[in-house]
């Protein structure tokens, strides 16, 4: 592959799973620790934003660098191409989007 590697890390974040992109992984100078860093997220340049993918950013957006406990880290796997960044319920495994989709009932009086 020419160019930088490029890695998707699985790994688990207060009972989610989350998926997301980085160009760099390795051991960390932490002991028990991987350390990610360079994240890659969407440019954001088009209409459609990604609200999981926003979240992401936000809650990511001041880190250089990751330090993930290495029981945490579900898998690492080296990528051609950037997909979805995505948050999972660790049970069900089902996406978790950062607000409801519709909106809540309202009983009437």
């Amino acid at each position: 592959m020419a160019g930088k590697a490029l890695y998707k890390v699985i790994f688990l974040n207060h009972g989610r799973v989350y998926e997301l992109f980085s160009e760099s992984v390795g051991s960390s100078g932490l002991w028990g620790f991987i350390e990610v860093s360079e994240l890659v997220f969407e440019t954001g340049e088009g209409l459609v934003v990604d609200p999981t993918e926003e979240k992401m950013r936000q809650e990511f957006a001041g880190a250089k660098v990751l330090h993930l406990p290495i029981q945490s880290v579900l898998r690492i796997e080296e990528v051609e191409k950037r997909g979805k960044c995505l948050i999972r319920d660790r049970e069900s495994g089902e996406k978790v989007t950062p607000f409801p989709l519709s909106p809540p009932n309202r009983s009437q009086s």
